[in-house]
């Protein structure tokens, strides 16, 4: 506790021998965040640039893409910062802003991958109707929901926190993730209640909403023509890749935070590295291979480059 500013400094206790390899972190850290700014922020060009991928579907994608890159600028720098640094510490006010974002942003993937799925749907099993469907107004609409209503959950659960007092100031993280609630000297079961409510309406929700579409897509292409079977295929696979990667993501964060105390500290690292380390990075090269449009681009542009 700071007495002269009144902040209380909190303790990132998952780090695991930094002082003995924390150049080694930083490079690999450091690599992989500009990694991710990089191939995330080339698809994003591609699709601002080229005319025949303002359609929804890839507006969707690059918004996706955008979405990666902001919830990884809330983890990396401070992790880097963290590598250098001789105490690992953070101030709970910002631990409290680091968590908001890491949940609003990652709900966000969910609503964002699910309004994926209605449009996916609408194409395919709707064709002639897509166009009136899908306008540009309907999705501005589907892209400020997906980011304002976790926002508003979140936040919620951000404010109920602020004021509760502190019994300890180690967290068992290498960022703020729902841990915090350990610090707490006394749980909330308001909090609680309101936090379920939040995660069924932007987590479970979407992934229910997304199940359903893609089986009934399945079930439609299935009684379908071979075309609408591969295009089917084509542009639901890579969203289902995306959907998989990001379920497990969830999966891990949920198992460091139940069993965390359970972990060997080592194996709470790699487990928590999971959740920031390849989904970023994966998401653009999925769309960027399996999307055929993208893909296109892509390769004409590495080959002008290898031209140059």
């Amino acid at each position: 506790m700071d007495d002269e500013l009144n902040i209380t400094y909190i303790t990132l206790d998952g780090h695991v021998e930094v002082h003995k390899y924390r150049y080694l972190y930083f490079v690999i850290m450091l690599t992989v965040y500009i990694l991710i700014i990089c191939c995330n922020f080339t698809i994003v060009c591609l699709i601002w640039i080229h005319n025949n991928l303002h359609e929804p579907m890839y507006i969707f994608i690059a918004a996706l893409l955008i979405n990666s890159v902001l919830f990884s600028t809330n983890i990396y720098p401070k992790l880097l910062i963290d590598f250098m640094s001789e105490k690992q510490i953070i101030s709970y006010s910002t631990c409290l802003f680091q968590f908001f974002l890491f949940y609003s942003l990652g709900s966000s993937e969910f609503l964002l991958l699910a309004v994926m799925a209605y449009d996916r749907y609408v194409s395919i099993c709707k064709p002639l109707q897509y166009p009136t469907i899908m306008t540009k107004t309907t999705v501005s609409i589907f892209l400020c929901l997906a980011w304002l209503v976790p926002a508003c959950h979140i936040a919620v659960l951000v404010i109920m926190s602020v004021d509760m007092k502190l019994c300890n100031l180690t967290l068992r993280g290498i960022f703020c993730n729902n841990s915090i609630y350990n610090l707490h000297c006394v749980s909330s079961r308001v909090r609680s209640i309101f936090g379920v409510v939040a995660v069924i309406i932007t987590a479970l929700f979407p992934l229910l909403f997304i199940l359903f579409t893609y089986t009934r897509i399945l079930i439609i292409s299935y009684q379908s023509c071979r075309n609408v079977r591969k295009k089917a295929a084509q542009t639901c696979l890579p969203h289902l890749l995306v959907l998989i990667s990001f379920s497990c993501l969830c999966a891990y964060d949920i198992i460091i935070v139940r069993l965390g105390s359970e972990f060997p500290k080592t194996a709470r690292l790699i487990i928590t590295l999971q959740v920031i380390l390849y989904h970023p990075l994966f998401n653009p090269i999925i769309y960027g291979l399996k999307m055929k449009e993208i893909s296109k681009h892509l390769k004409r542009l590495f080959c002008q480059t290898k031209v140059m």
